[in-house]
């Protein structure tokens, strides 16, 4: 047996369906099938990379039915384990190097958006509108984490300080002590076209410079760098994607 006939074995048992579809079924026109999590997964890691604030946990339950599926896989893959068939082997090889794609995204989105809590806890505490962008599991983490920094601090040099400077949310003469992030960071941006109906290929974006203001359209596929204060609002409603 050659390797031809194993890739061609492997066709016919494997890959005419989506092996990451859930219970291994085929999905209809209202489900979401593996390849479409895939690539909702992908675009929402690069835009949360990309992104200079925290952006919205998804409430699709992209994430939830994503590691549903790494864990459907990996029972394959211990069940597929004892097998000798060097068929099943080669198909082993092929399931476990796609559950490690799907692993790398989720450990690297989850991580991206950890990284961003952590530099600016007290700024997505302290707004219920920016609150809601967690999940449940990151609110109680952040709640945690935030404790945790204030107590340290606390027993380190604030318990040294008056009552009333050892807040670290203290808006006193106006100015805050809550930092949060530059909204005014570069990015680098992908038209992706309009999406309302009748819609056309490009994309209407209005940016501000030094020089004065402008409004450029960015075609499909088209790549610029603007603020990312002036494309956020693109980027949510899917009209354009961080690169």
């Amino acid at each position: 047996m050659d390797i031809s006939d194993i890739l061609q074995d492997l066709n016919t048992r494997h890959l005419d369906r989506d092996p990451f579809a859930e219970n291994g079924d085929d999905y209809g026109e209202d489900e979401q099938s593996g390849q479409a999590d895939l690539q909702a997964l992908t675009r929402a890691w690069v835009n949360e990379r990309g992104a200079a604030e925290l952006l919205p946990w998804p409430k699709d339950g992209l994430v939830e039915r994503a590691t549903n599926r790494i864990k459907q896989q990996i029972e394959l893959v211990e069940t597929m384990t004892g097998d000798m068939d060097p068929k099943t082997n080669f198909s082993l090889i092929i399931i476990q190097t796609e559950v490690e794609r799907w692993k790398f995204l989720i450990r690297s989105y989850l991580r991206a958006r950890i990284a961003k809590i952590d530099k600016h806890t007290l700024h997505y505490l302290s707004t219920p509108a920016l609150m809601e962008r967690l999940s449940k599991t990151e609110v109680a983490y952040a709640t945690r984490y935030q404790q945790l920094l204030h107590g340290h601090y606390l027993s380190s040099f604030l318990g040294s300080f008056p009552a009333n400077l050892q807040n670290l949310n203290d808006t006193a003469g106006g100015i805050s002590m809550i930092g949060g992030p530059d909204e005014e960071a570069g990015v680098f941006v992908r038209g992706l076209g309009s999406r309302e109906v009748g819609g056309e290929g490009s994309v209407a974006v209005r940016g501000r410079g030094r020089d004065g203001d402008g409004e450029i359209d960015v075609q499909r596929g088209e790549v610029v760098i603007a603020r990312w204060s002036d494309v956020r609002d693109l980027v949510s409603k899917g009209e354009m994607e961080l690169v």
